[in-house]
């Protein structure tokens, strides 16, 4: 997937001048200017209410910022009925945002990463916007021991459910913050969705130690501790998810909508703390094989130990300690071996499990076959949204890559070349092309060829519903194989009179496609897709396709 700041979408430029052009041609009547001020050219206005009551907004800060560049045109607060006006503005395109203490800052009418940009100039309506706000939910709550004391320094890890249009669900991890001495946590400013938390901390009595390590002994013969007590004190707190329980598949679903604020309390146990004990062999040099230990939650890696006790006793063997009971991937041998770990109870970890990784490399060009220019930063995210390890980057790649250690399965392959998104055209293996950004990887090294687009066409249009330009529709340019979806599919959302920019667009067939209010559907599915495109416009885009290319024909509107 493409990297995007938050509430942001990229900036798109605009082709002011052809939009009442296009309006005409659709046969709609150039109505009297709206928005206009006194002595002024144009203005945008509006109310700022609360998205959840419907209530205005008071003293809300809204900006007008350039489509071009980002930067602030015109800014003022709202009055005492969430009224606003932002006078003297030229014909021209505007990204419009609205911030208040207590809601989340957005975009007008933000959706995901896109919203609607408003457009100024003869017939626009721009002068009875309603900017609605979302408030900010907040969870809090104290993490205490099994005493009751409160546990200070505790991570608190919050994640949502992630509804990004692919199958399935991913849960992500949104926000992480510490308890303060009172064994208290804040998260504040959440978006509407579905969160869970889940809690890692060290009992701050517990002393760990190598199962197979003599203990030393005092002067006069004694020993420091007792066995009994050295077992008292080697604890550990599982991860524990709200309601206070170890299980990840238990964790309870907090539901954020209209800004509400619920507590979540959590108390850990302590539990004997595991021990890993891992063969790591030697490589011929004599050095050991690295082993790595990575606690995850949700298939996040949330804390990683790469090295444990050497036991002496045993040649190459590796003991990892203090272990809380909990899901871990756990890399061994040269090259690795990768294996999901339910630690349940000490053991001896056999070195043979888990899944051979291999190396992923090949070469980038761009589609012409040139070299690429700028350095780049790549990203294989796993297909599977349940698989854990899901994320593996490299950075500093010009015209080659390598990731040294891939587990098998699905990834797609993302490029950032220049600080820029930059869209994969195709993965070729062996006499093998394939369209998209997607490569297999089973028991044997990959080697690859990148083609990669650093500028491809930008398709302009506009989206219509009846005689009138439709603002906030979801624009998507389908491929015509749906099986590249993923990777070559384009997404936007109509500006206020209904012009669209869709970026980056790779040589091939599609059909564009206007869904009003499309936004909640899963629109990767084929099968959801699949519903829209009679009712699109075929598009073709050819290597001979200009860098800006205005489509002939709006697109109809399609209901949900």
């Amino acid at each position: 997937m493409p990297l995007r700041a938050p509430c942001m979408r990229l900036f798109r430029l605009a082709l002011a001048a052809w939009a009442p052009i296009a309006l005409t041609a659709w046969g709609q009547t150039q109505a009297p200017p709206q928005g206009r001020m006194a002595g002024s050219p144009y203005a945008i206005a509006g109310t700022v209410v609360n998205s959840v009551t419907g209530e205005p907004i008071r003293h809300a800060t809204v900006a007008a910022l350039s489509e071009e560049d980002s930067h602030t045109v015109a800014a003022v607060e709202s009055d005492s009925e969430g009224k606003f006006s932002l006078a003297n503005l030229p014909t021209a395109k505007y990204q419009l945002t609205a911030s208040k203490r207590g809601y989340r800052t957005a975009f007008y009418d933000e959706h995901d990463e896109f919203n609607s940009a408003i457009v100024t100039g003869p017939g626009q309506e721009t002068g009875n916007l309603v900017f609605r706000l979302v408030p900010g939910g907040v969870i809090h709550g104290v993490v205490t021991a099994d005493s009751g004391d409160p546990v200070e320094n505790a991570r608190v890890f919050v994640f949502i459910k992630s509804h990004d249009g692919k199958p399935g669900t991913r849960i992500v991890q949104s926000d992480a913050t510490t308890t303060d001495d009172t064994g208290a946590y804040e998260f504040n400013n959440l978006a509407a969705g579905e969160y869970m938390l889940a809690v890692t901390a060290e009992p701050w009595y517990a002393l760990h130690h190598a199962a197979n390590r003599t203990r030393r002994s005092t002067p006069a013969g004694t020993e420091t501790e007792t066995p009994d007590t050295a077992a008292a004190l080697d604890v550990a707190y599982p991860v524990t998810y709200f309601d206070s329980t170890p299980d990840e598949a238990g964790a309870t679903v907090l539901t954020i909508a209209g800004g509400n604020r619920l507590a979540a309390d959590i108390t850990l146990h302590a539990v004997p703390a595991l021990h890993l004990q891992v063969d790591t062999p030697r490589r011929p040099d004599g050095s050991l094989a690295r082993a790595e230990l990575r606690q995850t939650i949700f298939g996040e890696v949330i804390s990683a130990e790469s090295s444990g006790f050497l036991d002496a006793l045993q040649s190459g063997s590796v003991e990892f300690t203090g272990v809380a009971p909990g899901h871990y991937e756990l890399a061994q041998g040269d090259p690795p071996r990768v294996m999901e770990l339910d630690a349940t109870a000490s053991q001896e970890v056999d070195p043979s499990l888990g899944s051979p990784t291999v190396s992923v490399r090949g070469t980038m060009r761009t589609q012409v076959g040139t070299a690429l220019t700028e350095d780049c930063s790549l990203t294989l995210d796993a297909v599977d949204p349940t698989r854990h390890q899901n994320s593996i980057q490299t950075a500093g790649v010009r015209g080659g890559f390598n990731f040294s250690t891939v587990p098998p399965g699905e990834w797609e392959l993302s490029a950032t070349c220049g600080g820029s998104q930059a869209a994969i055209a195709s993965v070729t293996e062996g006499n093998r092309i394939r369209r998209g950004n997607r490569i297999t990887v089973q028991d044997r090294p990959v080697v690859v060829a990148v083609v990669v687009s650093q500028g491809g066409t930008r398709l302009e249009g506009y989206a219509k519903k009846g005689d009138k330009g439709a603002s906030g529709a979801m624009i998507v340019l389908v491929p015509k194989d749906l099986t590249t979806i993923d990777g070559l599919a384009r997404r936007d959302q109509s500006d206020s009179d209904g012009s669209f920019s869709l970026r980056d667009v790779i040589p091939g067939q599609y059909t564009l496609v206007a869904i009003e209010d499309g936004w909640p559907l899963d629109w990767m599915q084929p099968t959801v897709i699949g519903r829209y495109l009679p009712g699109g416009v075929a598009v073709t885009v050819s290597d001979r396709t200009g860098k800006v290319t205005t489509l002939p024909t709006p697109v109809e509107v399609e209901p949900r």
